[in-house]
């Protein structure tokens, strides 16, 4: 995470959306995921870059899954590709979907920003092929406290849900779980909040609520170092919300 580097515009959303914001109820999709879970904890890595490029590392790894970013579309990074889910899926690697902007700095967080991100990564993960039930996790990547958690984040994460409703289209709800990436004082709230149905634990441990948080679904730790590339590997559990992708299941939107 932390590699954001680029100030985007804001997106204008209407003042009813505003104002809709304190009272919006998440909708939560009911598709169960396309795929069984692997039993007991799975071992991947979170990368920044395009996964194609170490593709023989990777299959001689021995890892479960790969985290790959959900971007603005002029990020100088690689957003990840209907190609490369397919590569990954066809290597075994359960693929897990991450929406990252401007998650480090405590004034990006909004009902307006979380409802662009929302209908962005939404949009992305259908141009991928991210099959329904499974999840997409939003990153808060700094040491957030209780005024930032109840206020802009809150709000945040409702415009998220919106978003995701509003991309989903007039009387659907949504197809995939919200999830996020954040301290364990992030974590706990947004679970505790039925903001979030996943939880992945930040390496940051000296962030608030590090070592109070257990429900994670996701927990992040330092640089596998049998990896050659630039990665953060990480542990999961259960249900965390990882897909296959089989075929080009949707067309872009």
């Amino acid at each position: 995470m932390r590699r954001t580097l680029r100030i985007g515009g804001a997106l204008a959303v209407a003042g009813a959306l505003l104002t809709a914001a304190c009272n919006h109820a998440p909708q939560f999709p009911v598709a169960a995921p396309q795929q069984p879970q692997p039993l007991g904890l799975a071992q991947g890595i979170d990368m920044p870059t395009d996964a194609r490029d170490v593709s023989q590392e990777l299959k001689d790894s021995k890892l479960d899954f790969v985290a790959r970013y959900y971007r603005d579309p002029t990020s100088r990074w690689p957003t990840l590709s209907a190609d490369e889910a397919r590569m990954l899926s066809a290597t075994g690697l359960r693929v897990v979907a991450v929406w990252e902007f401007h998650s480090h700095k405590a004034d990006y967080f909004s009902y307006a920003t979380g409802y662009s991100d929302g209908v962005s990564a939404y949009r992305q993960a259908r141009t991928v092929g991210q099959p329904p039930g499974s999840g997409i996790y939003f990153a808060v990547d700094y040491n957030a406290y209780q005024p930032d958690l109840v206020g802009p984040i809150d709000q945040y994460f409702r415009g998220v849900s919106a978003g995701m409703t509003a991309a989903a289209g007039a009387g659907k709800a949504p197809e995939y779980h919200v999830g996020v990436y954040g301290s364990g004082a992030v974590c706990d709230y947004l679970k505790r909040m039925r903001l979030a149905q996943y939880a992945w634990l930040s390496n940051s441990t000296a962030w608030a609520g590090y070592d109070a948080f257990t429900d994670w679904d996701i927990r992040q730790a330092g640089r596998a170092p049998n990896l050659s590339f630039d990665q953060d590997s990480n542990q999961a559990r259960g249900d965390y919300g990882g897909f296959l992708v089989t075929g080009n299941q949707y067309s872009a939107l």
